[in-house]
């Protein structure tokens, strides 16, 4: 798994953003620091309520202008209405193919349900560098990241850029 102090995976990969367009991680680093939230699966009970808890903190995040992505292995066409239909206000990436999750090392099983190959619940900060600032990986899907810890680590990678110029 990638650690605080990594370089960051790059990627590209599809964006639900209202459309669907490509992102790729480290043409977007300009925008750092980049939040990257990984999430078992859209239209789930706790994936559901941790993105409408990023929208709904998303102030915190724009005030040290970092820039969130939720990142599941829904398709586009997934994650766009299920952006519409929670009213989230930043983009999510579809990685059907499994690869930024294999990347960040951060895949799971719901073995009794069948399911293989889901996103942990995971939260990386990537600061203009692609340094990794921040990592927290939990292998209980119920559990939510502390958002508070994530905006000031994101706000902490800002300071870091802006006294290295």
């Amino acid at each position: 798994m990638v650690s605080v102090g990594d370089d960051a995976p790059d990627f590209t990969a599809p964006l639900a953003d209202g459309d669907v367009s490509s992102l790729t991680l480290s043409e977007h680093l300009d925008s750092a620091p980049v939040v990257l939230a990984f999430f078992p699966a859209a239209f789930t009970g706790t994936c559901t309520t941790e993105m409408c808890t990023f929208r709904d903190q998303m102030a915190n995040f724009e005030d040290v202008g970092a820039t969130v992505y939720g990142i599941s292995i829904d398709t586009p066409f997934t994650l766009n209405e299920f952006r519409a239909q929670n009213d989230l206000n930043f983009g999510l990436v579809s990685d059907t193919n499994r690869e930024i999750i294999d990347a960040y090392d951060v895949s799971m099983d719901f073995a009794d349900l069948g399911v293989r190959n889901l996103a942990k619940r995971a939260v990386f900060v990537v600061d203009d560098d692609r340094e990794i600032t921040y990592a927290w990986v939990s292998d209980d899907p119920g559990v939510e990241p502390d958002y508070d810890e994530v905006a000031a680590a994101a706000e902490d990678a800002r300071k870091r850029r802006q006294n290295a110029t």
